[in-house]
């Protein structure tokens, strides 16, 4: 029996609960840290518009100002996502989930104090954080999965992984009420101590055995580019992004851009970005913890991502027909709406269970900053189709031609992915 699974009832209790502790306290670890991660994630989306007006950026250019914004920081998850990925291959998850919450941490303290830096003008310091925050941000969830998907026995990492999905989601409820409650300033360097002070809980977080296992071996570990030499890991990590990229349309643009689009369907009081997604996020909550749980009640990932991405459909398509709603009725429709979305939790399971551990780093950590990334390539594609300059569809018909194409891709891309309940993780990828 392999030595990180849970030892059967026998005399040796004593060992038998020190194990427990230690599973229990990777699976906190994992999940408060991806808490965090979602918390500073969000919580531009959440400022956008407060923090750039105060910089005396006027209104009209807030969704010009801010998309460039977030452009930076997904172009910094997008790297971060590969040279944290070849590290926790390389250097162990442990380093990767611990540098990089450190890295974003120092990113957001320094974020708040962009006003007072010298040399640039604030809003190019506002870019330059945004960058280096993505960049630290893109390490911590990859290196959490794999390290708890590597650690509990497979009977169990179904939940493992929704516990800390489910647990990291919740982050976005409290950073809407912090960005609230306080300056924007103040609410960045909330998220940045938070970081900080998780570090405390390193001690007593064990590597993954299956690690040190790959360590012992004479394989390759951690090569990023080995996914572009085999034609089926390209087809298993490209399939893998494109399932999540319709969760990341409906947080990065449906809910990121809500008042754009309570303007143009006719709503009877004003919609802040920083409630919609709160109300997604509460929603993704109950679906991150249930899509983890009923996988392996089911025994079945792909049914699960199934019913989610269907669920998700027919929340885009009703998010762009709903005319005239309140306010409050809005956003009991974006918690709703955050149920099916919440399938993250399955998704990262997924990806990290089609590879070898040689890989499984690289690939669980680049993977779902690739989704994140995609908000950058669908950011522009929905402001050309919808503004003047471009053809001019408007903010519903853009939106909705984004989202169909990205929910087809989608549907295709699970067709293709094999079922992985149950496997086992202790194998390599035979990378030449």
């Amino acid at each position: 029996m392999a030595h990180w699974a849970i030892p059967p009832d026998g005399p040796d209790m004593t060992a038998k609960a020190s194990l427990r502790q230690a599973l229990t306290l990777t699976v906190l670890v994992a999940a408060l840290g991806y808490f965090v991660d979602i918390f500073d994630l969000l919580l531009f989306g959440i400022l956008r518009q407060k923090s750039l007006l105060a910089l005396g950026i006027p209104l009209e250019q807030t969704l010009t100002k801010g998309i460039l914004l977030h452009n930076l920081q997904v172009w910094g998850l997008v790297i971060g996502g590969v040279v944290w990925g070849v590290l926790g291959d390389k250097r162990g998850r442990l380093s990767v989930l611990f540098g990089s919450i450190a890295l974003y941490s120092v990113a957001n303290i320094a974020n708040a104090f962009i006003a007072h830096l010298p040399g640039l003008t604030p809003f190019q310091w506002y870019a330059v954080w945004r960058f280096i925050a993505g960049f630290g941000l893109a390490g911590e969830l990859g290196a959490a999965i794999t390290l708890v998907g590597e650690t509990l026995p497979k009977e169990a990492r179904g939940y493992g992984t929704g516990i800390v999905a489910g647990v990291g989601v919740s982050g976005a409820v409290v950073a809407n009420l912090v960005g609230k409650h306080l300056a924007w300033n103040h609410a960045y360097l909330v998220g940045g101590l938070l970081g900080l002070a998780l570090l405390a809980l390193r001690i007593g977080v064990a590597e993954s055995g299956m690690f040190h296992q790959a360590q012992e071996q004479a394989v390759t570990r951690g090569d990023f580019f080995s996914l572009f030499t085999s034609r089926d890991r390209f087809l298993r990590a490209l399939r893998c992004t494109l399932i999540a990229v319709p969760l990341w349309f409906s947080v990065g643009i449906l809910m990121f851009y809500a008042p754009e689009f309570a303007r143009a369907l006719g709503y009877t009081g004003p919609i802040t970005a920083g409630d919609a997604i709160a109300w997604c996020y509460a929603g993704l909550v109950f679906g991150d913890v249930g899509s983890g749980f009923i996988s392996q009640w089911m025994a079945s990932r792909k049914k699960v991502l199934l019913v989610c991405l269907l669920g998700t459909l027919a929340g885009i398509l009703a998010m762009l027909n709903l005319e005239g709603l309140s306010p409050s009725a809005f956003y009991a429709f974006c918690f709703t709406f955050g149920i099916p979305l919440g399938y993250w939790a399955v998704f990262v399971t997924v990806t990290s269970e089609q590879f070898g551990t040689n890989l499984r780093a690289t690939v669980t950590t680049s993977v779902p900053n690739f989704v994140r990334w995609s908000v950058s390539p669908m950011s522009i594609a929905f402001l050309w189709l919808a503004r003047p300059e471009g053809r001019d569809l408007g903010v519903l018909n853009a939106a909705l031609i984004v989202g169909l194409t990205v929910m087809a891709l989608a549907f295709w891309a699970l067709a293709g992915l094999h079922e992985t309940h149950g496997r086992d993780l202790d194998f390599m990828e035979q990378v030449d």
